[in-house]
C-alpha cells in the first residue's frame, strides 16, 4: 500500500519550470482587478494551498476571513484612506508627491478581500519551536499568505496586500478577539493583466536590489572564501534567470 509520503514522486522538469514561472511573475496587484466573481472551486483550492503552509509546531495558527460585503469593504477602505494620508506625511518632501500618485490598494476594485490572521493561543502557551522566538506563529501565517499568493497566481488571479491601515481599526471592524492578530489583509480577484515588473519598480520608487550584494558568508557582511567562489560566479551568471523562467515550455 502506498503511504502518503510516497504518493507524489519526483517533481518533473516541466513542473519545476512552472513553479519558477509562478514565483517570478507573481505581483502585488492594485490596479488591474476585474469585477468578475471568483469561482468557489478555485477559491477552495487556493485556501487549501494556504492551509497546507508550514507552521511552527504544526500549530496552524491561521484563520481566513472572507470579506465580500461592500459595506464592510467600504469601512476597511475608509480606514486605509486615513492611514494613507498619515503615511504620506511621514516621507521626505521630495517623495510625497510620488507617494500620493501611487495606487496602493484594491479594496473596492476586487470582488473579494481576505484577512489572514494568527491565533496565538491555538496550540496552548508552550509550542514546539516558539519557546524562544515568540513571533514564530505570526511568521507561520505569513507562510500561509505566500502559499495563497502563489496558488492564486497559478489560477490566474491577482492578489494585493493592504498594509497601510491602523491595526486597531482593522481589529475593530473585523471583531477580532484579543489573542488573534491580523497578519495580512488581501485583495483577490481576476485581473486584466499582470505587470511585467512590480508596480513600485515601474514607478521608480525603488529598484530591484542586486542579489549578489545581499549574500554574505559565515557572519553579517562576511566575505566569500575560496569555497564560495562558485556560488558568487553562478549568481552573476544567473542574473537573468527570473526573466528566462517566466517563459512557458
Amino acid at each position: 500500500m502506498t503511504t502518503p509520503q510516497q504518493q507524489k514522486g519526483p517533481v518533473t522538469a516541466a513542473e519545476c519550470r512552472a513553479l519558477y514561472r509562478i514565483i517570478f511573475s507573481r505581483r502585488d496587484v492594485r490596479s488591474q482587478f476585474l469585477n468578475t466573481p471568483v469561482d468557489d472551486a478555485m477559491l477552495s483550492r487556493i485556501l487549501y494551498a494556504a492551509h497546507y503552509a508550514p507552521s511552527v509546531g504544526f500549530m496552524q495558527p491561521w484563520n481566513f476571513i472572507l470579506v465580500r460585503s461592500l459595506e464592510t469593504r467600504r469601512k476597511i477602505h475608509s480606514a486605509f484612506s486615513k492611514a494613507d494620508s498619515e503615511a504620506a506625511e511621514m516621507f521626505p518632501q521630495e517623495k510625497r508627491e510620488l507617494y500620493r500618485s501611487l495606487k496602493l490598494e484594491g479594496i473596492l476594485d476586487s470582488p473579494l478581500n481576505i484577512c489572514i490572521t494568527c491565533d496565538t493561543s491555538r496550540a496552548g502557551p508552550v509550542v514546539i519551536g516558539r519557546t524562544h522566538i515568540s513571533t514564530m506563529d505570526a511568521y507561520s501565517s505569513v507562510c500561509a499568505i505566500q502559499n495563497l499568493w502563489l496558488a492564486a497566481r497559478a489560477e490566474g488571479l491577482g492578489v494585493g496586500w493592504v498594509s497601510i491601515i491602523d491595526e486597531d481599526e482593522l481589529r475593530r471592524i473585523l471583531q477580532l478577539p484579543e489573542h488573534v492578530l491580523p497578519v495580512g489583509y488581501l485583495c483577490l480577484g481576476h485581473v486584466s493583466h499582470f505587470l511585467e515588473k512590480p508596480e513600485l519598480e515601474n514607478a521608480g520608487w525603488l529598484p530591484r536590489l542586486d542579489l549578489c550584494n545581499l549574500v554574505s558568508f559565515e557572519r553579517w557582511n562576511g566575505q566569500p572564501g575560496r569555497e564560495d567562489e562558485g556560488i558568487i560566479k553562478q549568481l552573476r551568471e544567473n542574473a537573468d534567470f527570473p526573466q528566462k523562467k517566466q517563459q512557458p515550455g
